[in-house]
């Protein structure tokens, strides 16, 4: 099983850049990714109507390409976690995590026994239907699969210290809208509580030795996030991107006199 390429930069505290894909579910999007320089493409199955096949091909196309896929799946739960990982995910982010006991949850779900609670799937897609070593298998599963969790939640931020601690959880990944949200503050993102609590989000992930990861629309939130301590960062949203800039070219085409 080939090793995760950016999992040991990620958690030595390097900066990473990819991109969360929400739309643009293509045969090519991977190879355009990674010849725009990043590094991880996460795929998006929360708030999309992406589902398991084109998940499976979208990861296929990551082949041989230096980008890892990634997936954001819709809840913490088995089902997801497991079988998005035998399609291929390097790695999974879950949304809304808010304790440490589902912190464990999802970890168990990531990992087979004895550590875990994961079944076994090999030859397939997650080994590019590969034979060898079951046991040297499992060892290379567990050291390549990253496991984001997303503090999104007034609850979830209580409970930051005791998710960070978990092991197995490599990343805390704030989700902004929805932090705001449950904050009470939606949308107020200089609100100095709302500053404030991605301080602590990023300062708690370093303490523990973990990651912290945000996905930023504009050049002024990554000198924001950056200065904060984020290292995983993720450009998005594909759709926003290519609207911009499309509304700029398309400007460019209509000024002036005809």
């Amino acid at each position: 099983m080939k090793p995760n390429a950016i999992k040991q930069d990620i958690l030595a505290g390097k900066t990473v850049a990819g991109a969360m894909v929400f739309e643009f579910f293509s045969p090519g999007i991977a190879s355009i990714l990674a010849n725009a320089g990043c590094r991880f493409a996460l795929f998006d199955m929360e708030h999309t109507g992406l589902g398991f096949e084109t998940l499976k091909w979208l990861f296929a196309s990551c082949r041989g390409l230096p980008i890892e896929p990634m997936v954001r799946v819709p809840r913490g739960e088995y089902t997801w976690l497991a079988r998005s990982l035998d399609l291929g995910a390097r790695g999974v982010m879950i949304p809304m995590v808010e304790s440490a006991e589902q912190a464990r949850s999802i970890v168990q779900a990531c990992r087979y026994p004895p550590v875990g609670r994961r079944g076994a799937a090999f030859g397939f897609a997650q080994c590019d239907y590969l034979g060898g070593d079951v046991g040297a298998k499992i060892a290379a599963s567990h050291a390549r699969t990253m496991v984001i969790a997303q503090i999104e939640t007034e609850r979830g931020l209580e409970n930051v210290e005791a998710i960070a601690a978990v092991d197995g959880i490599d990343v805390l990944w704030v989700g902004h809208f929805d932090l705001s949200n449950f904050m009470g503050i939606p949308a107020q993102f200089a609100d100095p509580r709302f500053d404030a609590a991605m301080r602590r989000v990023a300062e708690v992930a370093r303490r523990h030795g973990k990651a912290a990861g945000f996905m930023a629309t504009d050049a002024a939130w990554i000198e924001r996030v950056r200065e904060m301590g984020y290292t995983m960062i993720a450009g998005g949203t594909d759709t926003g991107l290519l609207q911009d800039a499309y509304a700029r070219l398309v400007g460019q085409i209509t000024k002036g006199p005809r």
